[in-house]
């Protein structure tokens, strides 16, 4: 990077409104995928399938890749929309690397996503898109209008009021690249999990309140309403999960403590289904922390789907969706005849398999599968082995003339 500006003008870059390219251009074909982290997957009203993974990268090379099912996930489209943001002729990398997809109750399709200068530029910035009409031929999407700073992670929810709920985090200083690390401190009492609401349908985002986790760990905060009207959130830290609870509908939280759920430090999933029922996806049993390597890393292996009837406070079932290392960060939904969608990625750094797992509840409380239909450790794409050690040699390179 060789800015003769100062930081927070070059962090600006990252205010010029994203592209959506829904046409993209061969280069970001199947055999030049060169990276895979799962960032979600949304179902719409008429039954396609919509996927999004990270290329590139988790760094500054970082930029977002769709694709579609028309056949339940039998079969996938070519990479048919990509949000790349990189310019070289801008003074810094300019990434996307959060976000998420999520149906709202309309029927429309969200896309939420964020983008910034470096890895992370101290300031960052939260994007929304929609489409609202996903199924077609060549769907259409808003433009890319700027909520806030920071990331989001995970779908929002809809509390009983009708209200949406986004929790949106700001990482914190440690996490900023070296040549913005003096900017922007007049964001650090807002580096925690923002809660947003939006009471117009997603026109408009006010922030609510916020909550900061001991040693977080980029947060990836998910946000349930519990049967009595309050919030329950976990979210990741070093220290595993963590949680926080608001009867406030989000002004207030509770003093953060750890969560009796054990979990290594990566993205789990907190879902409430049809029935009633919470879903829990993590990281082994239900009080494993998962067996560290020789280096003092936890692994990231045996991601297991548990279900609650008494709103977490205990858990059934444990259906093992993948036992090898690395795998991780499940997103999810469910289907009005209750089956269970979720993707997440194996290997992102050498492999970038990005994975779908198709169960109902049956089969969680069973802890193996049972209902016709239903699969695991389904493809959807993978990195091309080629395009993988272009890109390690190039970091290479990269570290050695640093």
């Amino acid at each position: 990077m060789n800015s003769s500006l100062s930081p927070e003008r070059t962090a600006d870059f990252a205010l010029i409104p994203p592209v959506l390219n829904t046409l993209p251009p061969p280069e970001y074909s199947y055999d030049k995928l060169d990276y895979g982290m799962t960032i979600g997957i949304e179902r719409t009203r008429r039954g396609r399938l919509w996927v999004c993974w990270v290329g590139g990268g988790d760094n500054a090379e970082a930029y977002f890749v769709f694709a579609t099912s028309d056949d339940a996930g039998t079969t996938w489209s070519d990479p048919r929309m990509v949000i790349d943001p990189h310019d070289s002729n801008l003074p810094d990398k300019r990434r996307t690397l959060v976000g998420n997809l999520w149906l709202d109750p309309l029927g429309r399709l969200w896309l939420f996503f964020d983008q910034a200068m470096s890895y992370f530029d101290g300031r960052a910035g939260l994007w929304a898109a929609r489409c609202d009409d996903p199924d077609a031929d060549h769907p259409t999407w808003t433009s890319p209008k700027r909520i806030w700073h920071g990331c989001a992670l995970n779908k929002p929810s809809v509390l009983k009021n009708g209200e949406w709920l986004l929790p949106i985090s700001l990482w914190n200083r440690g996490r900023i690249t070296d040549f913005y690390k003096g900017a922007f401190s007049e964001l650090d009492p807002c580096r925690l999990v923002n809660v947003f609401v939006s009471a117009d349908q997603g026109e408009n985002w006010q922030r609510r309140g916020g909550i900061g986790f001991p040693s977080p760990a980029f947060d990836e905060p998910q946000v349930i309403e519990r049967s009595d009207g309050s919030l329950w959130m976990t979210a990741r830290t070093d220290l595993g999960l963590w949680e926080s609870f608001s009867t406030d509908h989000g002004i207030t939280w509770s003093e953060p403590v750890a969560s009796s759920i054990a979990n290594v430090s990566s993205r789990h999933l907190l879902r409430r289904l049809r029935s009633g029922r919470l879903l829990l996806i993590k990281h082994g049993t239900l009080s494993d922390q998962r067996p560290e390597t020789p280096e003092g890393a936890t692994v990231r292996s045996h991601l297991t789907a548990f279900l609650s009837d008494d709103e977490g406070a205990t858990w059934q079932g444990g259906l093992l969706l993948d036992e090898r290392a690395p795998i991780s960060y499940p997103d999810g939904l469910q289907l009005d005849d209750e089956t269970i969608l979720v993707s997440y990625d194996y290997d992102r750094d050498l492999h970038g398999h990005i994975l779908l797992a198709r169960f109902k509840e049956s089969d969680v409380l069973a802890g193996q599968l049972v209902e016709e239909g239903s699969l695991l450790r389904s493809l959807i794409c993978q990195s091309n082995p080629e395009a993988v050690n272009a890109r390690l040699e190039r970091k290479a390179r990269e570290r050695a003339n640093a």
